[in-house]
């Protein structure tokens, strides 16, 4: 089976604009994996076409089972106007009530469990710079950064888990510590898929994990450092044919792999 991770920065274009519904789900069908986690996903977000980014993708995937998992309810911005979410998953079906954000794991195969783990939220702030609503200049706003979640995927042969870690490294690690605890007890082998902010081999090192696919991955336009991964957690495992794509969405490569037992 092949497996992907891609941030589609809420389906922000390289160019600048954001894709609709049918243009987000273009941008990954060439992709052709059976399995792909995303990051940064929009539902209901004023910015993105009030679109349901999960659902897209899906059928951009020819995918009938997918979940979402929501970090933040409200519009994320340099102002106060969202608040975190319950770790909860959301599939197929009716959209969130309102604006949501967070991650999503998207499969073609039979899924037999779903499951999310909340991985809480560190203190540090990240500044970004954007317009002020009251003069319209630019200036620098200190962004919070929002809780984290994982999503896993018991497949028939293995377990899936998406996450989207901290920026903030000394919270991501331990999230990551987190996430290996939350593995440790899964049956089988595990694959972990996600931009883990984290940079080359430190998160093969630290989950004692092996990495399926080495290459830069950020920025999407000339690739400096490796951000996303795709490990795999335990013995039983094999990749093949790994891959990096630069997408018509967000501002990293996508990481793919296929994957096999040994």
């Amino acid at each position: 089976m092949r497996v992907g991770t891609a941030n589609i920065a809420s389906g922000r274009s390289p160019a600048g604009p954001v894709l609709d519904a049918h243009g987000l789900g273009q941008a990954v069908a060439d992709l052709d994996v059976d399995v792909l986690a995303v990051q940064e996903v929009d539902a209901g977000q004023p910015r993105s076409h009030r679109a349901d980014q999960a659902a897209a993708l899906a059928t951009g995937l020819g995918a009938e089972d997918w979940r979402a998992a929501a970090t933040v309810a409200g519009t994320p911005s340099p102002f106060p106007t969202w608040t975190p979410a319950d770790p909860a998953l959301r599939g197929p079906g009716p959209s969130p009530d309102g604006p949501a954000y967070g991650i999503a794991l998207v499969s073609r195969l039979p899924v037999l469990e779903w499951s999310v783990l909340g991985l809480g939220a560190g203190r540090a702030r990240l500044p970004l710079q954007g317009p002020d609503p009251r003069t319209g200049r630019l200036r620098w706003w200190w962004i919070p950064d929002e809780p984290r979640v994982a999503v896993a995927a018991r497949l028939a042969h293995l377990t899936v888990v998406a996450t989207h870690l901290s920026f903030a490294p000394h919270t991501s690690v331990r999230q990551l510590f987190r996430l290996r605890r939350w593995i440790a007890g899964m049956a089988g082998p595990v694959v972990l898929a996600g931009d883990l902010n984290l940079p080359g081999g430190v998160p093969a090192r630290l989950l004692g994990a092996t990495s399926l696919v080495r290459a830069p991955s950020f920025p999407a336009s000339g690739p400096r450092v490796q951000l996303d991964h795709l490990l795999a957690v335990g013995d039983g495992l094999r990749g093949r044919d790994a891959a990096t794509t630069a997408l018509p969405v967000g501002d990293h490569r996508a990481l793919t792999v296929t994957v096999s037992p040994h």
